[in-house]
């Protein structure tokens, strides 16, 4: 694969991660700098390696993981979605919101939006892609998806101060309409 072809393969796998990121961005409008950057690297990190596991395990293995990818990404984030939407309903004006500032789940929403990566990283190895390649995909897509989560965190937060109190909800839904994009895509190439 080309550099051009790794690189449009990051674009593609970074938007679960963009996508999670505005809504946190929303939910969270002031982030300190070190939860900002253990935020991106977190969700950088899981992605690239996802990617490259599933490259290593693309041996024998792609049948076994492609059968339940998309569960296993749509049941986790329909549960950090419904527990923002179930949190904007019901929380008090000075309550906190749901957000990727704790650990738990930074680490649920990051191992779900990068399942699809480790699917990618399994159809690369049956590309036959070399070590190099692969090394420069896995750096490709952390850098790309870095950058979109302080797009996504920093878009958020001006998303927020628009929209107030609905912005939890709204980032609940986007986390549950993506869960829902992964298994449905599945679902399609399935039957």
């Amino acid at each position: 694969m080309s550099f051009a072809e790794l690189l449009i393969l990051a674009v593609g796998l970074c938007f679960d991660t963009f996508a999670v990121s505005l809504s946190s961005g929303m939910c969270l409008p002031q982030i300190p700098r070190w939860s900002f950057i253990r935020i991106v690297s977190t969700f950088a990190f899981f992605q690239a390696m996802f990617a490259f596991l599933g490259w290593i395990l693309g041996q024998g293995l792609d049948k076994i993981i492609g059968a339940f990818d998309h569960w296993v990404a749509f049941i986790l984030l329909a549960y950090i979605g419904g527990k923002m939407i179930k949190e904007g309903l019901t929380r008090e004006e000075n309550e906190v919101c749901i957000d990727v500032r704790n650990p738990r789940i930074l680490l649920t929403v990051s191992v779900a939006t990068s399942i699809d990566a480790m699917a990618v990283g399994i159809g690369l190895a049956v590309t036959s892609l070399s070590l190099s390649r692969i090394g420069l995909a896995t750096g490709l897509i952390f850098i790309v998806t870095a950058i979109a989560s302080v797009i996504g965190l920093k878009g958020g937060r001006f998303i927020s101060a628009k929209a107030g109190k609905s912005s939890e909800i709204v980032g609940g839904l986007i986390l549950i309409a993506i869960g829902l994009k992964i298994l449905v895509e599945h679902l399609e190439i399935l039957t």
